[in-house]
């Protein structure tokens, strides 16, 4: 699989390479920390809002494997690599776990082999498509993952980029249909709860832009979860989604962080 960025990949600005910047990442271009910066000019805590995401989604991913003893991951919206990658977290707690990334972004194929480097007892596969065809995403994860066996769908930071009329619930709905009792969803969500005015700033400036952003509440946010059972403490900030999984050197204590710096609802969420 080539690892050589498509031709005009970096002539304007995209989401992925956007969060890729916020964490501290190198593969961004100049649109993309353009952005970025104007973002940063309004909601100043875009770098730790992003860093707590990707946190939540560390954390998540210790439950599932520790406490819900899940074996298999479908990770979509998976984004620029970064590691630690979802595999490499959940691999540190079970080396036998098997994981399936899914992207539509083109730059995030060119990375894909640092998405490959599963243990040899594991495995990982990419699969290039969008959310908006979730029966794509299945057909292809089928290959590597067992549909018998409980299944952590992971969708962190995505749906806040797709629009109503593309029915992100029904997207949601589709996924956890096909996935058997025991699987789980964990999903993080932009909101504009905490600090509406700095978030409805940022998502402004990322629609002047181009990029369709679609803040939700705390109500439409809960929704994706129907169906499921919540595990605690629910529905939560992310810097406040279970403290007690984080495993950093120096561990973030309740408080450090503020749901207005973190500005995302995050949960997690088993399937009866």
């Amino acid at each position: 699989m080539s690892q050589q960025v498509p031709a005009g990949v970096g002539t304007r600005p995209h989401t992925a390479r956007l969060y890729d910047f916020y964490l501290g990442g190198k593969t961004n271009y100049g649109p993309d920390r353009h952005v970025a910066v104007e973002g940063l000019k309004v909601f100043p805590n875009a770098m730790i809002a992003a860093r707590q995401n990707r946190a939540f989604m560390h954390r998540a991913v210790r439950y599932l494997a520790r406490e819900a003893g899940i074996r298999q991951f479908l990770d979509i919206g998976t984004g620029i690599p970064t590691a630690p990658n979802l595999h490499q977290v959940a691999q540190e707690e079970e080396p036998t776990a098997r994981v399936v990334y899914s992207d539509n972004d083109p730059i995030v194929l060119a990375h894909a082999r640092a998405l490959m480097t599963s243990t040899p007892q594991g495995a990982t596969d990419y699969v290039e498509a969008d959310v908006r065809r979730p029966e794509v995403i299945l057909e292809r994860a089928r290959e590597t993952l067992d549909f018998s066996r409980p299944i952590g769908l992971t969708v962190i930071a995505l749906f806040h980029f797709i629009a109503d009329e593309d029915d992100p619930l029904g997207i949601v709905r589709h996924l956890l249909d096909a996935l058997p009792s025991g699987s789980a969803l964990a999903l993080s969500h932009a909101t504009e709860d905490f600090d509406p005015e700095g978030m409805r700033q940022i998502a402004e400036r990322y629609r002047q832009a181009n990029m369709h952003v679609r803040l939700r509440g705390h109500k439409e946010v809960l929704r994706f979860f129907d169906g499921v059972d919540l595990v605690e403490p629910g529905l939560a900030a992310t810097c406040d989604w279970r403290l007690d999984l984080d495993t950093d050197d120096v561990p973030q204590l309740p408080g450090m962080v503020t749901p207005a710096e973190a500005g995302v609802w995050a949960g997690l969420g088993i399937k009866p």
